[in-house]
């Protein structure tokens, strides 16, 4: 019986482990590409440095106060009666709910610094 309680225990580790490799399992290609697409898209309407323009800052301090998932759903689906477009036929949730948490914590730069 022991050994079957940890069979089922190690089965459930790798199931966990495995779906949440899979949630934030963003290729680095992929997410070259997701910065360069809000530095460049993004930034036309929130400023190149994402400090606001058109659109509200897109700042860690000015987002400070939302939550991920919330801005997730709004880079997804957009805000109707607004500019905000949505971005579902570029990104995939997933895609936007890493936009967001990179927002969260400071956009990184576009193009990328070269590392040390």
């Amino acid at each position: 019986m022991p050994l079957r309680a940890a069979a089922l225990t190690t089965l459930c580790v790798l199931a966990c482990a495995g779906a949440m490799a899979q949630a934030t399992g963003t290729p680095p290609e992929r997410q070259r590409e997701l910065v360069r697409m809000v530095r460049q898209d993004c930034g036309s309407c929130h400023g190149m440095h994402l400090t606001g323009g058109l659109g509200p800052p897109l700042t860690s301090a000015a987002l400070a106060d939302k939550p991920v998932p919330s801005m997730a759903a709004t880079i997804f689906h957009g805000r109707p009666g607004t500019p905000m477009p949505p971005w579902r036929t570029f990104v995939t949730e997933a895609e936007a709910l890493w936009i967001a948490e990179q927002l969260a914590s400071g956009f990184p730069p576009w193009p990328p610094r070269p590392q040390p």
